[in-house]
């Protein structure tokens, strides 16, 4: 049996011991910090206006935004010599790169473990810039971030403005989201602090374009079946990664570039179970493509296959891809298809992350279309 894209919830596997200690050496766990005296602190509150937000969050309590997708960001500049991050209660497993003028800790929440607030090092007084990353996906789990705790009469300052060239939105599945990237020969579930987005091939495509970029890719999901109980075609446009949640306002961050990644699961779940290929599949990635367009009817969309086997050695799956493709490109002049050389068995590591940025971001230098996108 062909390794599959989406590792079922009851395997079982273990971190490589060697990685485990190379990331201790690049970036620390940050404890929980000790409970403040009353007056010691100044509490900024989420809603504060300096913060910014890069992401699609759950606004709807400004006190407590819910940080929800892979990749959203959070930052703020303060002056002082100490900054503490809150949280409230969070569900599932969520981890952060927490960055002190470029000095990275990782942060771990739990559903059920009562931390909720992290002292952060920093380095003397005067003026820093925090940065939050959330480094796991969407399904791992949510927490909703409270803001920050300073030194009484601190100010803090709204960030300057990030040089990004132009806005990339990539939707996908557990490749997209940087899934098992850091863990060792094993695929793992069970520990998501070597699942991280920050070195996947969607994180890697946007720093080599300077570009703010969103990442809404679910593991296990498909377009017609997969590992999940919800399909592409009901979340990429919603707020959580449900088919009840509230839509998104997609009119507030309108990409310039748009890419995704599909397939794998419509593939390999079918396979696992010893079920036929979906046959509406052609059908439901035109559909899904097309909803995209409609939202995003200026952006240029390409259309991506590979990266582990499927997209390599399944005849099922490219003669589907094949036949949507050339739907969708035949009535749209801004619709575009790449396919990657390298591939993996399981997961793709970092190291094959980059190896897939790097083909993508040659392929995508000789494009017009990103020329014309940068701003």
């Amino acid at each position: 049996m062909p390794a599959t894209s989406e590792t079922p919830r009851h395997a079982r596997g273990k971190a490589c011991p060697a990685i485990v200690a190379a990331l201790a050496a690049l970036a620390a766990f940050c404890p929980p910090a000790p409970a403040a005296a009353a007056g010691d602190t100044q509490v900024v509150a989420a809603s504060d206006p300096h913060f910014r937000y890069e992401g699609r969050f759950d606004f709807r309590d400004p006190a407590a935004p819910v940080v929800i997708w892979e990749a959203s960001r959070i930052a703020i500049d303060f002056e002082g010599g100490r900054i503490a991050v809150r949280f409230g209660k969070a569900t599932g497993q969520v981890y952060f790169d927490a960055s002190v003028d470029g000095s990275r800790s990782i942060l771990e929440l739990r559903e059920g473990i009562p931390v909720k607030t992290f002292a952060l090092p920093v380095s003397g007084s005067g003026l820093h810039h925090l940065t939050l990353f959330k480094r796991t996906e969407a399904t791992a789990g949510v927490v909703p971030f409270e803001g920050i705790e300073v030194e009484p009469g601190a100010t803090v300052l709204s960030p300057a403005p990030p040089a990004t060239r132009m806005r990339i939105e990539v939707f996908g599945d557990s490749i997209t989201v940087g899934a098992c990237d850091e863990d060792g020969p094993r695929d793992q579930w069970d520990d998501r602090s070597t699942h991280d987005a920050a070195f996947s091939w969607a994180a890697l495509t946007a720093a080599a374009f300077s570009a703010d970029y969103r990442n809404i890719s679910v593991s296990g999901i498909g377009l017609a079946t997969g590992y999940v109980d919800v399909l592409a075609g009901q979340v990429w446009d919603r707020i959580y990664p449900t088919a009840s949640s509230p839509r998104a306002d997609l009119n507030g961050w309108v990409p310039d570039v748009v890419l995704v990644l599909l397939g794998d699961n419509d593939d390999s779940y079918p396979r696992q179970h010893h079920l036929s290929f979906p046959g509406n599949f052609v059908e439901r990635y035109v559909s899904y493509v097309r909803a995209i367009r409609a939202a995003y009817p200026r952006a240029p969309i390409v259309l991506l296959n590979g990266g582990m086997w499927a997209g390599t050695h399944s005849r099922e799956l490219g003669d589907g891809l094949r036949a949507a493709v050339a739907e969708l490109e035949s009535g749209d002049p801004g619709i575009r298809h790449f396919t990657f050389s390298h591939w993996t068995t399981n997961h793709p590591r970092v190291a094959d992350h980059r190896a897939l940025a790097g083909e993508l971001v040659a392929w995508l230098r000789t494009q017009p279309f990103m020329g014309a996108a940068a701003r």
